[in-house]
């Protein structure tokens, strides 16, 4: 019983950014569990790399090369992906992704800022969450059941330094969540949900310089962290996969409109 209940088996679910780190590990662990995965990215190279790897837990894996800023790109994978598999069950936008430019560092102000990056990082997480969203919500709504799952971030609800485009850009990708769920279940009913979650400080590509030295020690900015995380460390991207798996299920069958945290505790306290 509990299993069916967790069960992602058979469901065709999409995930933008699959070639990623925390996309892969997202696809490697539901394939796992028995659904049929496609991973969306930039590059064909990636997807082919990323696919050939996801193949060694199962065969139920494609990959497609469409850039989520580009609605007809959007939509003429999504004709694929509907002649292959006939119906979508769910997408997870995992792409997104931050610039130096849209960067203070330790040695610049707010005044710094290179506006043009600040709109290609906020162009990238927010439009890059909500084309996909219309592009396969619309395939999600049209079977009368499914699932939108965003990547928000704790930047998005605390005010962490130096990263002012990515904080503002997760930001607006918070309400945008709650307001699909909201306009998604008033007007296709209580079966198509949408949900976020909101990863603490995980150390993947984009970040390590930031937090790792070149001799392995951590950064005075990852010490900062670790104090303020209860947990007292950082978070491996294969923590994310249970809170996944559980809001694309039937278990989580009345959750909409949330963005959960998975964060060791970073959120909840206080400092002190």
């Amino acid at each position: 019983m509990a299993n069916r209940l967790f069960s992602v088996e058979e469901k065709v679910i999409l995930i933008t950014g699959g070639a990623g780190v925390l996309g892969s590990s997202m696809a490697k662990h539901l394939l796992s569990e028995g659904a049929k995965i496609v991973i969306l990215d930039l590059q064909q190279e990636r997807i082919d790399e990323a696919v050939t790897d996801l193949k060694k837990t199962s065969s139920q894996v494609a990959g497609y090369a469409c850039n989520v800023l580009d609605k007809n790109s959007l939509e003429e994978v999504r004709e694929k992906i509907l002649n292959k598999y006939h119906r979508i069950d769910a997408l997870i936008n995992a792409a997104g992704g931050n610039m130096e430019g849209a960067t203070i560092s330790e040695t610049q102000t707010i005044f710094d800022l290179k506006i043009e990056d600040f709109r290609k990082v906020s162009e990238l997480n927010l439009d890059g969450t909500v084309l996909p969203s219309i592009v396969f919500g619309e395939a999600i709504t049209n079977n009368g059941k499914g699932n939108i799952i965003n990547i928000s971030s704790m930047t998005a609800t605390r005010a962490i330094t130096r990263v002012v485009g990515y904080s503002a850009s997760k930001a607006a990708v918070d309400i945008f969540t709650k307001w699909l769920a909201t306009e998604f279940a008033l007007k296709f009913g209580d079966e198509v949900r949408v949900n976020a979650i909101a990863p603490g400080f995980f150390i993947g590509n984009q970040n390590r310089a930031l937090l790792i030295r070149e001799n392995g020690d951590y950064t005075s900015r990852a010490e900062t962290i670790i104090r303020n995380t209860p947990m007292k460390r950082f978070g491996n991207a294969d923590e994310l996969n249970g809170t996944i798996q559980w809001l694309l299920s039937d278990a989580s069958s009345f959750v909409t409109g949330t963005v959960i945290p998975i964060d060791g505790g970073f959120s909840a306290f206080s400092g002190v």
